[in-house]
């Protein structure tokens, strides 16, 4: 089952969704460039924002696929 995030971003239009994906793959390069400078130790951020990038490209390619089956 899913959790409650992933839950939350289901529940999403697809406009909210690609915007969140645009927040959050800036975060992600944010946190990149604070990683190759030494800023931020906590590594385990990275990993749950390479995941959270995946869910929401993953959510946003099945409303493709039922949009183009319609």
């Amino acid at each position: 089952m899913a959790n409650s995030h992933t839950r939350e971003l289901f529940d999403m239009a697809s406009t909210e969704l690609a915007d969140e994906l645009d927040r959050t793959r800036q975060e992600l390069l944010n946190l990149r460039f604070q990683y190759a400078t030494r800023q931020n130790d906590n590594y385990a951020r990275l990993r749950i924002l390479k995941r959270q990038v995946a869910r929401i490209e993953t959510i946003l390619h099945e409303r493709e696929l039922v949009e183009s089956e319609a």
